[in-house]
């Protein structure tokens, strides 16, 4: 099988899905890549090459000489100031991120948005955006951003958008190793574009809380141990990922840690209008309910829910620590 290239870049934003995929596991990175053909052409986190040397391989790419497979992007494109992109040069080449990009992109069989900055702007363009931040094809949830809308690489497909604040690192592998088997189609990825090998699952699945969902038993504080959907800011129930089943660094999540699921994955999810641990509600009712329950319906049987509730689930939902333990039922022997 022939060999296949990558190269990754990172422009506006922290690192941290490169961190998160550094520690990919079972297999490690490095092997994974390996065992799929893939090898790095470059990566700023794992290679040695700086200065004049990467640019050169850079230009090599651009210029057809150097084949390009995959282009990952992590980061958001930063536009500014007035659509100049230099508020982002590429060090030491005095040329504008976006630049390089967008000639990158032309000569890529796939490209990639690793994380959600560099799918939707995520982060870096929350709030005024000064930096004109954007996604590679998105903004927010309308099509466009750096690329336009109507961008394809050579392979056939748009920008693949492998979002997440941070991306899991098996959700980056995999989707490479299904795209290096020529096995991507658009039907494998969802209306953002997402890969659906995650985001057919709900974060909601899985969680060790959902027996206190079940019943409605709410946490009221940070490090309860009862449902977070009803006060506290969950979004579990509506966010696209597979976090709760394929657990993080061997066996974590952010709601087994005790912090609310703030739909990372998708586009906007860092403009929520109120606190990241505040669940909006009218009337009462949470304004985020499950995607695809009716809110009468769920108004009435949370209602049911409650009014059943054990004494235990009650008590504990409310508290640290575990209080009462389920009841054991032994069997009557006569």
């Amino acid at each position: 099988m022939a060999r296949a290239n990558l190269l990754w870049l990172q422009s506006g934003g922290c690192g941290g899905c490169t961190m998160s995929l550094l520690n990919a596991e079972r297999p490690d990175l490095v092997s994974t890549l390996e065992n799929a053909g893939i090898d790095i052409l470059w990566h700023p986190s794992l290679s040695e090459q700086t200065g004049a040397e990467v640019q050169a391989l850079l230009e090599s790419v651009i210029a057809g000489e150097t084949p390009l497979d995959f282009l990952c992007i992590e980061g958001s494109m930063l536009r500014g100031p007035a659509g100049t992109g230099r508020f982002h040069l590429l060090g030491g080449t005095g040329i504008p991120m976006i630049q390089w990009v967008s000639k990158l992109a032309e000569k890529a069989r796939y490209t990639l948005a690793i994380g959600s900055c560099a799918a939707f702007g995520g982060i870096s363009s929350s709030s005024d955006n000064i930096t004109d931040a954007t996604g590679l094809q998105f903004e927010g949830e309308l099509r466009g951003g750096l690329l336009g809308s109507d961008y394809k690489a050579s392979g056939g497909l748009p920008v693949v958008n492998v979002s997440g604040c941070p991306t899991h690192p098996d959700w980056v592998t995999e989707t490479l190793m299904q795209l290096v088997l020529d096995e991507g189609h658009e039907d494998d990825f969802d209306a953002f574009f997402r890969p659906r090998l995650y985001t057919d699952q709900l974060v909601h699945h899985g969680c060790n809380r959902n027996e206190y969902y079940e019943y409605k038993a709410s946490a009221e504080e940070p490090g309860d141990l009862g449902c977070m959907m009803e006060h506290m800011g969950c979004l579990g129930t509506q966010a696209h990922a597979d976090c709760n089943s394929r657990l993080w660094n061997g066996g974590g999540s952010c709601t087994r840690a005790g912090h609310a699921c703030i739909n990372c994955t998708a586009p906007e999810f860092e403009e929520p209008r109120q606190s990241f641990v505040e669940t909006p509600k009218i009337a009462g009712i949470p304004v985020g309910l499950p995607t695809d329950m009716p809110k009468a319906w769920f108004v009435a049987l949370a209602s049911l829910s409650k009014a059943a509730t054990p004494e235990r689930l009650k008590e504990n939902a409310r508290s640290d620590h575990l209080i009462y333990p389920p009841t054991l039922h032994k069997k009557n022997h006569k």
